[in-house]
């Protein structure tokens, strides 16, 4: 029994020493990290396997029946549920799964020994009813929902700081049983807030994952060789040059329209302007203009596109011919019109509001 011990200390003392290397690391996607997280997990794996063949812990037992060395085991379902979670690959929801079993494992293990809090055993609760749609604020008021998420957080502030400080200061359980056991239930309290928020993200993870389209069965039918690909020349004459061969067009652009009952032998177009075609040859590949300058400036201003008038020309007064009776009485009656205005609106009459 004492031999099982030792080995099961060996080997949490080696995955708890792999598991810290991975937390120290700071790029996940390394061909190293991975190798550390595949073995921590091993190493999580076979602790789990030794504690089970020794019955480290037993249904009949109480809380107060565990040593205090032995709590520390309480946390390996826990520490290989956050291990699985950092894999990357492609079997992302297998992962996910998997951790997601791990950290029901560790829940139902603590209820068991009646460690959880009143809050956390209705969360549990809360999760076998709907794990899929578990939320550790489950209301619909935003405002209940935050208060909620607030507390929460507090509590685990509280549980880190507490652990900090015995970390900071391990002479404070040296010699000391019960300072021992309460920093390995206050490390158990802390990885069971963890837990319920690693169960939300889970399922909010594996939601969406749901609605993802299926990804497309692997074709292992060969793919057609495209002789065009090599740089080679296609056995039906294919080709993606515009100008045909020359050997085309000594063969299929001579020779006579028509055969012997009249049906056409090539393509060919019926037209009298021979000396339009020979002077099309040489004109230019883009579309001329159709007016001159002249010509759309008219066009412009007839549609209403231009404006005439302003400038110095503008400031010039026309004279009015003296002989044009009519015209001369029209400038009367404007400047009469105009004096008449001035004399009923004086300068200034308008700006009533904000005068200075």
């Amino acid at each position: 029994m004492e031999d099982n011990s030792r080995s099961l200390r060996s080997a949490y003392e080696e995955a708890e020493q792999k598991r810290r290397s991975t937390e120290t690391s700071f790029d996940s996607n390394s061909a190293a990290f991975q190798g550390n997280v595949l073995s921590a997990i091993q190493l999580y794996e076979e602790c789990m396997s030794i504690a089970a063949r020794i019955s480290l812990f037993s249904p009949n037992e109480s809380l107060e029946d565990i040593s205090t060395v032995d709590l520390q085991y309480l946390l390996l379902s826990f520490r290989l549920a956050e291990l699985v979670l950092r894999i990357n690959g492609r079997e992302r929801r297998a992962n996910l799964q998997r951790a997601q079993k791990s950290y029901e494992r560790y829940l139902k293990q603590l209820d068991n020994y009646d460690m959880l809090e009143k809050s956390d055993a209705t969360l549990l609760e809360q999760y076998q009813e709907a794990p899929n749609t578990f939320s550790t604020a489950s209301t619909t008021d935003p405002a209940t929902r935050r208060n909620a998420k607030i507390q929460r957080f507090k509590e685990e502030k509280a549980l880190r700081q507490k652990l900090e400080y015995m970390q900071r200061n391990p002479q404070v359980i040296q010699n000391d049983d019960a300072a021992a056991r309460d920093l390995q239930l206050t490390n158990i309290a802390y990885c069971t807030h963890q837990s319920f928020q690693s169960l939300e993200s889970i399922g909010q993870e594996l939601h969406i994952l749901s609605l993802a389209p299926p990804s497309p069965p692997p074709d292992h039918q060969p793919r057609p060789q495209d002789t065009r690909e090599r740089g080679g020349r296609a056995t039906d004459g294919y080709s993606e040059r515009l100008d045909a061969p020359s050997s085309h067009l000594s063969a299929g652009m001579r020779g006579p329209l028509l055969d012997s009952k009249g049906k056409p032998l090539r393509p060919f177009t019926l037209t009298g302007k021979r000396q339009e075609l020979r002077d099309g040859v040489f004109k230019p590949d883009h579309s001329l203009p159709t007016m001159s300058i002249d010509e759309y400036l008219e066009e412009e201003r007839r549609r209403g596109g231009m404006i005439d008038g302003g400038g110095p020309q503008s400031q010039v007064t026309p004279q009015v011919d003296e002989d044009d009776m009519d015209a001369a009485d029209r400038e009367t009656m404007k400047a009469r019109e105009w004096d008449e205005f001035v004399e009923a609106n004086p300068k200034g009459s308008g700006n009533t509001l904000n005068r200075g």
